[in-house]
């Protein structure tokens, strides 16, 4: 039994809270979106496919940083690093704000990007720290169906502060989230890890802990499905807003078919929350990787036979939707998967987990990327081999014991 008694929140709150520190990246990203082009327009306008890297270079920044931010957490607490991090994300956004190039506005989102992993992996270890197997799922489901509803509304604010402002005003609001998020933190929710558990950040006993942690079976194949899984996301991200532009030509409904497609998939999280407690995690990612193979495949196979017709863009609102109801029904689970043996090394799990699978899943998309040829179908290909290999490696986690 642990000395500490660890306080916690009512669960409505902390749910609420935990899905405001993962809404960081994911309000960062899509807030963006709509920015890509006048962003292109006004700093790189004789190679503006560089905006693009907007995008990248903050998840790249992320990647990194979720490396170290684990670490950090086990040494100072989880409270302490989401609450530092917020003074470098607001620094970086300030300096985003007032840059004269794109070079000092990449600069400021890598880190960003940085800092942003601080949020994201403290409040997983807060999660392990009071939650745990199919109950920890479960609550990360249910915060997850908070973090929802930023990416929903994030592109229609960008592109209002775009209408009312620039795009600098974004930076803005990126604050104004930070002061908010990290101020309730601040405020409500008390620090869960113990001073036992505590451990002292080094290289060395960093690197010890990550060779502890890799060689646990089910964190390396937790890791790597979640790669793929974020492969598939981030691709989407990535290059979706160019499908609504050059594929359809329908740029000016982008934020609010993105919206749209966000609430609707909001809903996977609440369904995880009510199936992962009797069906269990593995179960619900393997049947839902299938399902998007199944729509990603017959997507592919319409496009290149031509044989959609009229039914081209409803069918990929309808697979895109699916892309998004894929993260609501694998990524909490795989985390839980991968976080349950760690016990006191949740925090440097985290941190390992989230910060080789987001790296992973840039390789992924920068490649997709490249192979953006107008149309959906290179994404489609993409999602398809993603989803293959994910099941692959899901279905292997079936062997580990619980």
């Amino acid at each position: 039994m642990d000395s500490f008694s660890r306080p916690r929140l009512r669960l409505p709150e902390f749910v609420a809270l935990m899905g405001m520190m993962f809404a960081t990246v994911a309000f960062s990203i899509d807030a963006m979106l709509p920015a890509m082009g006048v962003i292109a327009a006004e700093l790189s306008p004789q190679a503006p496919q560089q905006a693009q890297l907007i995008i990248t270079v903050f998840v790249l920044g992320m990647g990194v940083g979720t490396l170290f931010t684990g670490p950090l957490c086990d040494a100072l607490g989880r409270k302490a690093v989401i609450l530092g991090s917020a003074v470098i994300y607001v620094a970086s956004s300030m300096l985003a704000w007032a840059a004269g190039s794109l070079e000092l506005v990449l600069a400021a989102r890598l880190l960003q990007g940085l800092a942003a992993a601080g949020p994201r992996v403290a409040a997983l270890a807060m999660m392990r720290d009071l939650y745990s197997g199919r109950q920890m799922a479960q609550v990360v489901s249910f915060a997850m169906i908070v973090f929802t509803f930023v990416p929903a509304i994030a592109p229609l604010l960008g592109s209002g502060i775009i209408w009312l402002s620039s795009w600098r005003g974004i930076f803005i609001a990126f604050v104004v989230f930070s002061v908010i998020s990290c101020g309730w933190l601040a405020v409500r929710q008390p620090e869960t890890l113990a001073p036992e558990h505590k451990r002292p950040f080094s290289v060395r006993s960093m690197a010890a802990g990550i060779a502890e942690i890799l060689l646990i079976r089910r964190v390396r194949l937790s890791i790597a499905a979640l790669g793929f899984t974020f492969g598939m996301l981030f691709s989407v991200i990535a290059n979706i807003q160019p499908i609504f532009d050059l594929g359809f030509g329908r740029a000016a409904e982008f934020p609010y078919w993105f919206a749209a497609i966000a609430l609707v998939s909001a809903s996977a999280s609440f369904l995880n929350a009510r199936i992962v407690m009797r069906i269990g995690m593995r179960r619900v990612v393997e049947f839902t990787l299938l399902s998007e193979l199944v729509i990603a495949g017959a997507l592919s196979i319409g496009i290149l036979t031509g044989g959609l017709g009229a039914a081209y863009f409803p069918a990929f609102i309808f697979w895109m939707t699916s892309v998004f109801f894929v993260a609501g029904l694998t990524i909490g689970n795989l985390n839980a998967l991968g976080m349950e043996p760690l016990g006191k090394l949740a925090g440097l799990g985290a941190s390992v987990m989230g910060s080789l699978a987001t790296v992973a899943a840039v390789l992924i998309a920068i490649p997709v990327g490249f192979a953006f040829n107008g149309t959906p179908l290179p994404l489609a290909i993409a999602v398809c081999l993603c989803s293959v290999c994910a099941l692959a490696l899901t279905r292997i986690i079936e062997d580990v014991p619980d």
